[in-house]
Parts: C-alpha cells; structure tokens; sequence
C-alpha cells in the first residue's frame, strides 16, 4: 500500500517542478513558483523517508531529521543574509553541494551495487564522476567569483591536458565495468581524478565566461542527479534531474549565443584574462565629464529615458536608489525603461533579479533584441555599471575578443552617460571605445553614491 501512495506523491512533486519551473520564467509568477516546488520537494522527501516499507531503526530517522534542520537552518540563514552582489557564488556554491551529493551517492553505493547489482555499475560511475567534476568545478567557479582566484590560471598545453584527463576518466570508467575489477581503490582513484578534472576544468577560464560556466555546471550537476534517480528507480529525482539537467543546458546556450560564441570556445577558448586589463589596451583618449546636476536638468527635459544596469549596479547595491530614479522621472512625464543584455552581471537573469528585488516592473525590463531599435529614440542612456555589453568594438573591431558578440547598441542614443568607478577595463579586459566618443559623458564614482547625488538633484528641481 505504501508503494502505491509514494508514487502518488512522487507524481505530484514532479507535476510541483514542471509547474514551478514554468512560473519561474516570468517575474511576477517566480516567487509563487518557487514555493510551489519547494513544496514539491517537502512532499517528495516526507514520503520516501516515512512510507518506506522496510523498517527505519529510530537512531536512523533522528541522523536523517537532524540533517534536514540543520541543513535547513543553514541554507535559510544564508540566502537570507547573502547580499545580491554575492548571489553568483551562492548559486554556486549551492550547485556544488549537489554535485557532492551526487558523487556521494556513488561512493557509498558502489560495493553494494557491485555485489548484487553490476547491471546498474554504470549509473552509479557516471552519476559519481559528473557529480565530481561539478562539486570541484562549482568550487572553483566560487572561488573565481569571490575574488579568491583573480586571475585564470592556464597549465602548458591544458586545452590538451584536460582533454586527454577527461577521455582517461571516462575510458577508466568503461574499463571499470566491463572488467568486472570491482575494487574499491579503482572507485577512489576515478574519484580523485574526477575532481582533479573539475578543478582544471574551470580553472583557466575567464571572468566574462562565468555565466556560461555558472549554467554548465548547474546542468551537469542536474545530470548527475538524474543517474540517481535510475540508481534507486526514484521517479521524483529522475524528474528533478532531467528538469535542472535540460534546463541548465538551454541556458548554457542562451548564454552562449549571447555572447556569439559556441561552447566549445567558452569551455577551451576561455576570453577575460588573456588582455591585459590596463586602460592602455584599447582605444585611447580624452574623456568628458558630467556632474550629477547637469545630468539631472538634462534627464529633467528629455522625453525618454533607457538606463542599462551592470554588475557595478550590483556591487554599490544601487538597486533600490535606480527604482526611485525612475519614479521621480516618471512623476516628470519621462518614459523610463531599462535595457537587459543576457550576460550583464556575473550570473544568468542576474540584473532580472537584482531590479526585482526594488519592484521594478517587469514590463519595463526589455531584452537586448526588443531594445536595440529604440535607442535612436531614446533623449539620454544611463549606463550603470556595464562595461563589455555596450562595447561597439564587438561591431567594429574584428581583433577584439568580443567582436561579433551582440551588445546594447546605446551608442545610437542622442545622448550617452557612463557611471563608472574608474576607467579599468570590463571582464573582457579590454578599454570601450563608447567612453571616448563625443556624445559620451561619464559620471564617476560609486553608483549608489552618484545616483543618490542625481535623485537629490532632481528633487531640488521642484
């Protein structure tokens, strides 16, 4: 009788992903989404942990209760208190922990599966080593993005190196099976090699790449989870597994064809650390300067406005002073708007969710593609933060490391401002040429700072 309920359940939580995952592709919904596949998930762990039909010693449920809060406690009090600047590594960080559950699956399974299931030994060396390669890859992509790793790291030859690992790896794999040579020292070697291969995997890999790294790990990570789910014949983490794994995929080559670039560049050609990230690489010039009360009569008099937020947005934490930007221009008949290139920030939809945590409405987020013919039209852009995204020399320039990536074409704007802190060089580590041009003013310094300044300024105009 119990089977028969926990498949009832295990249906109902993956009807809670599908549907979770759908709301989640629109703002408005993704809140409701998200708790309905939390809930999903509750059900689905509850029911495999007490309609099980093989009796649980009561020191087993306390070990595995005990787990569930205390890994509650924690990730609640974490996601809490994380600032949206450290979201990207959150995200990975948290991908990591399933790519290790994964991995530990495989190891703890393996001599059980060896001796009374060998039919099943692939699933659990695939599940193991995919597993593997996210937990240390999601490490180091951490790493990378809380500044612990500055630079990417490139061993002689690793495109080779890394290739040769993998092919090792899986032949090993196969050899593994097929040889019935079932010792535990063949399992811990595969092990160590594939979190050796995670690590160098990731590890030459620039700043500007993240978002593409970020969604490759997360669908590997949901891969391995899948392999779980044919281990235990567990229909819910089959469903979870596919929906993570399709839906990292999909993402992977949204970003990808973002950026103009196909995976296999992103993964061995690696751009954002080999220029030199000094403002003497590229387009030399003078600049011109703005203050925040020219700024503020000029947007006080246009008809349009089109700001473009950037991971320097995130980092001044700006969010909630841009919406009160936007609402004191709009008190003045100004059409404000914002533009969203795919890859701004260091996290895919990472500037989505940055605006909405200060209730930006989500209508006046337009995609690269809707907003590019607007900028013709548009009185004054403000560029907050974004750098490689608005670079034209991905036009113009075929030597550059962008070109051919497609950018928020503000250059056609009738009047352009830039807020930066300095004049270093983006991720891609190369100078933009928007900064030099004659209808390009710049306003530096800290983005929360400089837009309170423009908001004080605005008011005094009353």
């Amino acid at each position: 009788m119990n089977i028969e309920i926990i498949h009832i359940v295990y249906l109902i939580a993956s009807v809670t992903f599908i549907l979770g995952l759908k709301m989640l592709s629109n703002p408005k919904t993704a809140r409701r989404g998200n708790l309905i596949a939390a809930g999903g998930m509750i059900a689905a762990i509850v029911g495999t942990i007490l309609l099980r039909e093989e009796p649980v010693s009561p020191i087993i449920y306390s070990l595995i209760f005990g787990a569930i809060i205390l890994g509650t406690i924690i990730g609640w009090l974490t996601a809490k208190k994380v600032q949206m600047t450290k979201m990207p590594e959150l995200v990975s960080l948290f991908n990591g922990m399933g790519g290790a559950c994964a991995a530990l699956i495989g190891l703890i399974e393996f001599p059980n599966i060896a001796a009374h299931f060998p039919g099943k030994l692939g699933v659990v060396l695939a599940g193991m080593l995919i597993g593997s390669v996210s937990f240390s890859g999601s490490m180091i992509a951490w790493a990378k993005l809380n500044g612990t790793l500055k630079n990417a790291i490139r061993l002689p030859k690793y495109n080779i190196l890394n290739t040769v690992i993998l092919v090792g790896l899986v032949g090993y794999a196969v050899y593994i099976v097929f040889a019935q040579d079932y010792s535990l020292t063949h399992l811990y070697l595969l092990f160590t090699l594939s979190l050796v291969y995670g690590v160098l995997f990731v590890l030459p890999i620039g700043g500007a790449d993240m978002p593409v790294v970020i969604s490759l790990l997360n669908s590997f990570t949901g891969l391995a989870a899948a392999f779980g789910g044919f281990l235990y014949d567990n229909q819910v983490m089959l469903t979870g597994g596919i929906l993570v794994g399709s839906a990292g995929t999909l993402l992977t080559l949204v970003m990808c064809k973002a950026m103009n670039r196909p995976l296999y560049s992103v993964v061995f050609g690696a751009f954002g650390e080999a220029a030199s990230s000094s403002t003497s690489n590229g387009p030399q010039g003078n600049v011109t300067e703005i203050s925040a009360s020219d700024l503020a009569v000029q947007m006080n008099y246009s008809s349009k406005v089109l700001i473009v937020p950037g991971y320097g947005l995130a980092v001044a934490q700006a969010q909630h002073v841009v919406k009160e930007l936007e609402t004191l221009l709009e008190e003045r008949g100004v059409e404000v708007a914002y533009a969203i290139h795919p890859v701004a920030g260091r996290m895919p939809g990472h500037m989505n969710v940055l605006l909405a945590e200060s209730n930006v409405d989500y209508d006046k987020l337009k995609e690269m593609e809707d907003v590019n013919p607007e900028f013709a039209q548009t009185d004054v852009v403000l560029v907050v933060g974004a750098n490689d995204v608005v670079n034209p020399a991905a036009k113009t320039d075929p030597n550059s490391p962008i070109f051919g990536m497609p950018i928020l074409e503000v250059e056609n704007a009738k009047s352009i401002v830039v807020n930066k802190r300095s004049m270093n060089a983006g991720y891609a580590g190369i100078q933009n040429e928007l900064f030099f041009k004659d209808k390009t003013n710049m306003l530096f310094g800290d983005a929360k700072k400089v837009l309170s300044e423009l908001v004080n300024e605005l008011k005094n105009l009353d």
